[in-house]
């Protein structure tokens, strides 16, 4: 991957990256880290992409500086849980409990005492997610895990093994869902051809309402970090 850095924005690198199946040069600005990535056609001349970043360089600056501002969790922030806001407040607990709404967790590890909160419930509502979708398609699936991934929602593998980010736990319960239902359908059909979709709408009828508010609202749910380094 090569890399670009425009007079007009000397603050900001792009990263260039060819593809075999781009057919016109395309920007995009990441809502989770601000990376700036340019696809190209793989026979494209390099000097086209300066070119055309030169003259979407005011779309860049707006992009980049309209991303959503990073979230550091701590006592007195909310944070969604199951798509409902929730006051981060201090107890003397020695982990972080749900309690009239709020979230009580202890002031001197706030932090990292919520995000294990929020994995313990991530991990039971995907399994009994994932388990009624499995019993559905009439497939098992071997293993589930929990990550912090940014590039996915989840992911099945050949083998049946299941991953799912755990920050669907901060989404409303219906995207959960049927994040859940995507995964368990790959135990039926590895790819999204029509027999896919069809077994999604048969386990998850109302999908599509779900996937539009990811697309819409999903990167929002990497803006809460649990520690600065995040």
């Amino acid at each position: 991957m090569t890399h670009l850095r425009l007079e007009s924005l000397p603050g900001t690198r792009i990263d260039v990256r060819r593809s075999a199946r781009a057919r016109r040069l395309r920007l995009r600005v990441s809502n989770l880290d601000g990376r700036v990535t340019l696809t190209m056609p793989a026979g494209m001349n390099l000097r086209a992409d300066q070119d055309f970043a030169e003259r979407k360089a005011k779309w860049i600056a707006s992009a980049v500086e309209g991303r959503p501002c990073p979230t550091l969790v701590d006592v007195g922030v909310e944070i969604p849980v199951e798509g409902k806001s929730c006051m981060v407040v201090s107890g003397s607990v020695s982990t972080a409990r749900f309690s009239d709404g709020a979230i009580v967790a202890p002031a001197h590890n706030a932090a990292h005492a919520v995000m294990a909160l929020l994995k313990d419930l991530a991990s039971e509502r995907l399994t009994a997610a994932a388990q009624r979708h499995s019993c559905a398609v009439g497939r098992d699936f071997r293993r589930l895990t929990l990550k912090d991934t940014r590039s996915r929602w989840g992911s099945c593998s050949a083998e049946g093994n299941l991953m799912f980010s755990w920050r669907l736990i901060l989404a409303p319960p219906g995207v959960l869902d049927y994040v859940a239902a995507h995964e368990v359908a790959h135990l039926r059909h590895m790819d999204h051809s029509r027999a896919f979709w069809s077994v999604v709408s048969a386990i998850c009828p109302k999908y599509q309402v779900s996937r539009n508010w990811l697309r819409r609202e999903g990167a929002g749910l990497h803006r809460y970090r649990f520690s600065p380094g995040d």
